[in-house]
């Protein structure tokens, strides 16, 4: 039966980075150095440091080993973690195996259809996912097998690429765990959680789990891939016009930590219970 997690609590929790960062407004109008003004409301209403509602519903399907649809607000994305045999070329007879995704959006995940082809951005965004999960894979405990993860994006609406990242890792978590249960593999080679998240500069403001709308406009915008542990796989920030600080970037990085912490926190009340049994 699949399980499903919806986590308001969770994305509602005050960032403590925020709380400090409202104080030191009224106090000096700054955070770490950072002019702060006061912010617009946002689109959604959320708070600043507010992560969208999110849930992840696992064995979404059920022919893939492992499978997780995953929501960020009006995001949806489908994850699938398929299990092969054999390795590309370059790991043959190493005793490795390899884990490799691919990322695509369904022609109706936007307002204007989206042609089924992969473009340079899904190229950069499944090397991005690929990365990710092998971060936190032991390759060498799944030796000559490779799993694929796919990311379909059924509805985009900002985030596509963190969502795809959070919940490719229930996906390949859930494969993993059937194949120790069928004896194909001695432990699972997760070594521990992975998360992501968006963090932007919109209208002056430091803020979380950006939606288009805001990320479209934002004045810098960053995609954040840390471990459960607390460590960082990829930061990846951009400019959209004016360069930004230093301290700017710590702000960021600091609320995509907070962020991402809650969402791991998430990923492993889902995860507490094994994948349900399938019949052979």
């Amino acid at each position: 039966m699949p399980l499903a997690g919806s986590h308001g609590d969770l994305a509602r929790r005050p960032s403590r980075f925020l709380r400090t960062r409202r104080r030191s407004r009224l106090v000096s109008g700054t955070v770490k150095g950072v002019p702060v003004s006061e912010s617009t409301p946002r689109p959604d209403g959320r708070a600043d440091d507010e992560l969208r509602p999110f849930s992840f519903e696992r064995d979404y399907t059920e022919m893939a080993a492992g499978s997780c649809l995953v929501t960020f607000g009006r995001t949806r994305v489908l994850c699938t973690a398929s299990v092969g045999d054999g390795v590309p070329p370059w790991l043959r007879n190493t005793g490795r195996g390899w884990v490799t995704a691919e990322y695509s959006m369904l022609p109706g995940s936007s307002p204007e259809r989206i042609r089924r082809r992969t473009s340079g951005r899904d190229q950069e965004i499944q090397r991005l996912i690929a990365r990710s999960l092998r971060a936190v894979v032991d390759l060498g405990s799944m030796p000559e097998m490779e799993i694929t993860v796919d990311c379909d994006v059924l509805q985009a609406d900002g985030g596509t690429r963190t969502a795809s990242i959070c919940g490719a890792f229930v996906a390949i978590h859930d494969a993993f765990s059937r194949l120790v249960a069928a004896g194909t593999i001695t432990s699972s080679p997760i070594l521990e959680e992975l998360a992501a998240i968006s963090v932007g500069i919109v209208d002056g403001t430091p803020r979380l789990d950006l939606p288009y709308v805001e990320d479209s406009t934002a004045e810098v915008d960053f995609n954040v891939v840390m471990t459960g542990s607390g460590r960082f796989v990829e930061v990846q920030g951009t400019a959209e016009g004016q360069a930004f600080e230093r301290s700017e970037l710590d702000a960021l990085v600091d609320l995509a930590a907070e962020g991402i912490a809650r969402i791991v926190e998430a990923q492993r009340a889902v995860l507490a219970t094994p994948p349900a049994v399938r019949p052979s």
